[in-house]
């Protein structure tokens, strides 16, 4: 059906069509500018002489703006309007990828926060979207854009360390590339700008961070999502140095992880999906927490062998958890103003957490040397983010 617009009236077939290849479009550049760094990591740190623990922080920044940007989205909503909003995150996304060609740590890093902050507003308003335009097709519609973002983050994952070195481009014009998919999504979101909306209800911004800093489910939510975002963040960062260390070419590396991202699609498009059409989404929670279990334990041993297999699965379990957590927020909400709320609390607390997960990675590795310690503590963080993921499966609304 499609969706109503601010007037009373719907949006005809064409209109749907550009409101949804927007949708994916954003989503499809939501993960590249962070993806594309993982397998380029090992250039980066020779030409820059960076150490593990700063170049853990190129992914840990971006996840530090998700958390404090997440939380304060709302504001930007009243004042600007979503299509707005999303508009100009696609412009800031653009200038910040392209920041990253200066030769300077300074623009490296400052162009790395300026596409985390516009990343972080994509984040918390393609849920709202959803909820608002499609409120009865809430679960393909996630798994639809949730799927979208593995899309974009597999592409880079795989292709950095062949245009890089195989084209030649070097680190830099390969991180800089992913402007263009950036720009072309700003451009095709442009028809939207007609339908800016302004959020309906009035309520204090104070009055909703109390209202969801209350809210068991809230938080239920909110760590979940914080949890898979560590784990996920830290292979996305480490894995191919991981893989490197057990005696994998680096090339090879950057395609395992390209293959995790690949099968993270699969589990962001399947498990909304399977999810959205349950009313208690416990055991799918259970069934991702063993299967991240059972890969995060074998990527311990020192043999290469089905190495393959384990980065599928674990790929299909972080893209499965991330896209149930985004499911929670539609399902977990009474309306679009609260699905904002909801979403904005839940990736700021949430993303906070995560952001430990990259740079602390990177410490433990560079204090010991040995990579089964870091996977160690992923195996710890994943006993918690099953209790949280547990409640949050339950059937049930944000408590007003």
């Amino acid at each position: 059906m499609p969706p109503i617009e601010k007037d009373g009236t719907r949006r005809n077939r064409l209109q749907t069509g550009l409101l949804i290849s927007g949708i994916i479009l954003i989503a499809l550049n939501l993960r590249p500018a962070l993806a594309s760094v993982g397998p380029l990591i090992a250039e980066i740190r020779e030409s820059t002489g960076l150490s593990n623990s700063l170049l853990g922080l190129l992914t840990t920044l971006p996840l530090i703006a998700f958390g404090f940007v997440s939380m304060l989205t709302t504001l930007f909503t009243r004042r600007f309007g979503i299509e707005k909003t999303l508009f100009g995150a696609l412009i800031l996304l653009t200038i910040g990828i392209l920041a990253r060609l200066i030769q300077s740590p300074v623009a490296l890093f400052g162009g790395t926060l300026m596409l985390g902050i516009a990343i972080a507003l994509g984040n918390v308003l393609l849920p709202s979207l959803v909820k608002r335009d499609f409120p009865d097709k809430s679960g393909p519609l996630t798994s639809l854009y949730s799927s979208m973002m593995g899309i974009g983050a597999s592409l880079a994952a795989g292709l950095s360390v062949p245009i890089s070195k195989g084209m030649g481009l070097g680190w830099r014009y390969t991180l800089a590339l992913w402007s263009l998919p950036a720009f072309i999504a700003l451009l095709i979101w442009i028809p939207q700008l007609r339908y800016n909306t302004n959020s309906s209800r009035l309520s204090s911004f104070r009055k909703a961070l109390k209202k969801m800093a209350g809210s068991a489910t809230a938080w239920q939510v909110a760590v979940f999502m914080g949890l898979q975002s560590l784990a996920f963040y830290v292979i996305l960062a480490w894995l191919p140095d991981i893989l490197q260390s057990r005696g994998l070419s680096e090339s090879y590396s950057g395609w395992m992880l390209s293959l995790s991202q690949g099968t993270g699609v699969l589990g962001t498009l399947l498990i909304p999906y399977f999810a959205g059409k349950k009313s208690n989404q416990q055991s799918i929670v259970w069934m991702l927490i063993l299967m991240e279990g059972v890969c995060l334990a074998a990527l311990m041993l020192t043999d290469t062998f089905g190495v393959a297999v384990w980065v599928s699965v674990l790929g299909f379990a972080l893209g499965g958890s991330f896209g149930l957590a985004l499911l929670f927020i539609v399902l977990r909400s009474h309306d679009t103003q609260e699905a904002t709320e909801l979403s904005g609390m839940a990736q700021s607390a949430g993303y906070i957490l995560a952001a430990i997960g990259p740079i602390l990675i990177g410490a433990l590795y560079d204090l010991t040397g040995n990579w089964n310690v870091p996977l160690g503590f992923l195996l710890g963080v994943l006993v918690i983010k099953a209790g949280f993921g547990h409640f949050a499966g339950k059937p049930k609304k944000v408590e007003l």
